[in-house]
């Protein structure tokens, strides 16, 4: 076995990567570009991406560590290393249930920083203690001040989809996050700074907290910046190629076969209109460590709000495999209005499959296997309950061997557990959804033809020597389903 280096797991210091001789891909090269080309910048991306360890490498690189830097790009490239006083703001660290501890959090936050630097601050209110500890690092170092805020959205999105005295919880505290960002826009202040970066999972423009900070620059769908986080195929190959091979050797397969493999599972996001796809860190390295193809991304916890959000509206799942959308659709979070579109792109359920530069449209659709099964797979079990979440296996098991008779036995059981008020509800669309979900929760392709429900086939699957077609009636015979069918050009034996 070749001796690799160790892979860091959970792990988003940079310094502690480098000192413990962990893999590191470099990204610093796009992070030299970006440091020295935009002083205010904001940058969205889907949990467990590698927000933390980029403003743990840009803190780094602005406090002069050179020799951290030593093997890696911007070591040999013109960047001058000089020191600046580094403002790190973690969200996570902050207790968010309340206004009293949102406040709290960012005063012993920024008190510990003014610690660090010899600095006593004076001021009591949160927002002017921010300018206070930005204008006397200013004065006391003669130099400019960086400042990173990091998941800089929890104090919202850890209140939604949970009722509404939480979601009162979300709206307040996203109206202190929009005073004390509106410190940095002060003329006092942005002199001041030499370099910004906020980063979250999403953006919450007009009435909320960017309202009060229109000034960045959002990288979230920059073409120059798509590949800034996450793993390209090209740096794949520069420092998994060994990873890959002793897996291969541990599923008995050659190299392409195993790097096709983990590309169909964890490959395949997406950020901007340029075709640059990426691979979810977290759930690749993971892999390599475990060597077993399971949902690392989606075991590190599902957001409620989102599975919520989506039986309340009662969305439509099936249109999420080809999802047409405008440019708007991107930029639309508000607490009060939120598009379930919006927030399965940002959350990272779905992802930029195709762009059409002509009508200036985005097609969106699962980035990949681990998350499209178990999304589904999880939507299924808070559809049908936890009594028939192991049922849905059997379904693939039976449409595999052609045994139609079990299969329509299995359909109707999950349907019998379904409770009586909730099953009375049910109209055409909602068995759609369901047999999408059972279908594809079980890691079958379920092609979906018809979102109108009018004069197509509503349902196809497609295994091996088999097709199945299914047509969905409610309050109609099967007879009236199978001469749709017979219409549409598919003849059922009679």
């Amino acid at each position: 076995m070749k001796n690799l280096k160790k892979l860091p797991i959970g792990q988003s210091s940079f310094e502690n990567i480098i000192r413990d001789n962990e893999l590191y891909v470099d990204k610093t090269e796009k992070i030299y570009e970006l440091i020295n080309s935009t002083k205010f910048n904001f940058l969205s991306r889907p949990r467990r991406f590698g927000k933390s360890l980029l403003i743990s490498t840009i803190e780094n690189i602005f406090l002069g560590h050179k020799e951290l830097f030593k093997d890696l790009w911007i070591y040999n490239s013109d960047w001058k290393w000089e020191k600046y006083p580094v403002i790190v703001i973690d969200f996570n660290e902050i207790m968010v249930n309340s206004q009293y501890e949102l406040i709290n959090g960012i005063c012993k936050i920024l008190d510990k920083i003014g610690n660090k630097y010899g600095i006593t601050l004076e001021e009591k209110k949160f927002k002017y203690k921010f300018t206070e500890i930005i204008v006397k690092l200013y004065e006391k170092f003669n130099t400019e001040v960086v400042v990173l805020v990091d998941e800089y959205d929890k104090p919202i999105i850890n209140h939604l989809g949970e009722g509404d005295d939480r979601l009162q919880i979300a709206k307040k505290n996203r109206e202190i996050l929009r005073e004390f960002f509106s410190t940095l826009k002060a003329k006092d202040v942005i002199s001041k700074l030499r370099f910004l970066l906020l980063t979250g999972v999403s953006k919450f423009s007009q009435a909320g907290v960017f309202s009060a900070l229109n000034n960045l620059a959002d990288l979230t769908m920059s073409t120059k910046y798509a590949d800034l986080l996450g793993i390209t195929e090209e740096e794949l190959e520069v420092y998994f190629k060994d990873y890959i091979e002793e897996c291969g050797k541990e599923y008995g397969l050659n190299y392409d076969k195993m790097r096709e493999m983990i590309r169909d599972y964890y490959n395949g996001y997406r950020f901007s209109r340029k075709d640059i796809k990426v691979y979810n860190p977290y759930s690749l390295i993971n892999f390599f460590n475990e060597k077993e193809f399971r949902n690392y991304w989606f075991e590190s916890g599902t957001p409620t709000f989102l599975v919520n959000l989506i039986k309340e509206r009662n969305y439509y799942i099936p249109e999420a495999e080809n999802l047409v959308v405008t440019e708007g659709v991107f930029s639309t979070y508000e607490i009060e209005d939120l598009d379930i579109r919006a927030l399965l792109f940002q959350t990272g359920y779905l992802t930029i499959k195709d762009y059409d530069f002509r009508r200036n449209r985005y097609t969106l659709g699962y980035p990949n296997k681990e998350v499209k099964y178990s999304f589904l797979e999880n939507l299924l079990k808070n559809f049908i309950g936890k009594k028939t979440e192991n049922r849905y296996i059997k379904i693939g098991e039976y449409l595999e061997t052609g045994e139609v008779d079990e299969l329509i036995e299995v359909i109707k059981s999950i349907f019998a557990s379904i409770p009586y008020i909730q099953g009375a509800r049910l109209n055409e669309a909602n068995f759609h959804t369901l047999f999408y979900l059972m279908i594809g929760a079980g890691g079958y392709p379920a092609e979906m033809e018809l979102l109108t429900y009018e004069g197509r086939i509503d349902l196809k699957v497609e295994i091996e020597d088999k097709i199945y077609i299914m047509e969905f009636k409610c309050n109609q015979s099967a007879e009236k389903a199978i001469e749709q069918i017979n219409v549409n050009g598919t003849k059922i034996p009679q």
